[in-house]
């Protein structure tokens, strides 16, 4: 018996990719509307009702309106807007108890990009006591620009777009509530996203001010939470980090970097539209259905 799937978004960028990683499968049957009634409720509606899971690939205003449309149908949600709210489990499989708790759901809100390096990075050491719940914690991260959506898509494929640039500057950023929740962090952390000029691929990082522990230990307490993720994996630093190493796959790759001792980075190298989106909703999918994680990854 195959299970019948709805992307509600199927043409932009996450929509898409999740599409790429289903429609060779023979376990699912994708849903579809015609490309002329994409916006039409009723068109919508009649899709989430012949779906076993509906995946939103929205703006947030959006996908709480398909929310409303879906009925009984399953859903998983890429966009912001449930990410830390009640009645939803957050779909974050490497976390602890993550994987039983998606698999019960009928509501799972996917991790955003920054948030899965940053909470990656954070939760281990907060789990294992490394760092105290009350952690200033400094993320820093760069993204391929996709992350940004259609108009920035636009901007840099009209060439009009800097190189490089910051964005919420005023420490604002979307994804901050989900990374204090899930990160288990009881102070607003310091952090700054970037964009480069290449469409996927991102490094997030937390920088280790004032901790007290070492790169060894670092390394022992990722390798020991993530000893069964089958994608995650903590690997030795490298001379270079390159944002766009796992472009393509649903892998995500921890380092310990710096001098060892008082001055310790550690970094988070994903896929912003893979591990950071359509992978992870398919891992998530794939724990909702029954079937094997690694499915179609």
């Amino acid at each position: 018996m195959t299970a019948k799937v709805f992307i509600d978004g199927e043409a932009g960028t996450t929509g898409l990719q999740i599409r790429e990683r289903l429609e060779a499968r023979d376990d699912i049957t994708l849903i579809s509307v015609d490309a002329a009634e994409r916006k039409s409720p009723e068109a919508r509606a009649a899709a989430f009702a012949a779906a076993d899971v509906g995946i939103l690939c929205l703006p947030d205003a959006a996908a709480i309106e398909a929310v409303a449309l879906a009925g009984d149908c399953r859903i998983i949600d890429a966009s912001t807007a449930h990410r830390i709210a009640d009645g939803w489990t957050y779909g974050m499989p490497e976390l602890p108890g993550a994987q039983a708790a998606i698999a019960a759901s009928d509501r799972v809100a996917n991790v955003g990009c920054y948030a899965t390096g940053s909470i990656a990075l954070l939760r281990p050491l907060r789990d294992a006591d490394a760092l105290p719940a009350d952690y200033v914690a400094t993320l820093t991260g760069v993204s391929g620009y996709t992350g940004g959506g259609k108009a920035l898509i636009a901007e840099y494929e009209a060439g009009t777009a800097p190189d490089h640039f910051l964005y919420a500057t005023g420490q604002n950023h979307k994804h901050v509530p989900e990374i204090m929740e899930y990160g288990r962090l009881s102070q607003t952390p310091f952090f700054q996203p970037a964009v480069g000029n290449y469409a996927q691929g991102m490094i997030v990082q937390l920088h280790l001010s004032g901790a007290e522990v070492s790169a060894a230990q670092l390394a022992e307490i990722y390798a020991a939470f993530y000893a069964n993720a089958p994608f995650v994996d903590v690997v030795d630093a490298p001379d270079r980090l390159s944002a766009t190493a796992l472009n393509g796959t649903n892998r995500m790759e921890i380092s310990v970097l710096g001098n060892g001792a008082d001055r310790i980075t550690v970094s988070a190298t994903l896929d912003n539209l893979g591990k950071g989106a359509s992978g992870t909703a398919v891992q998530n999918l794939n724990l909702m259905i029954g079937a094997p994680e690694t499915a179609g990854l």
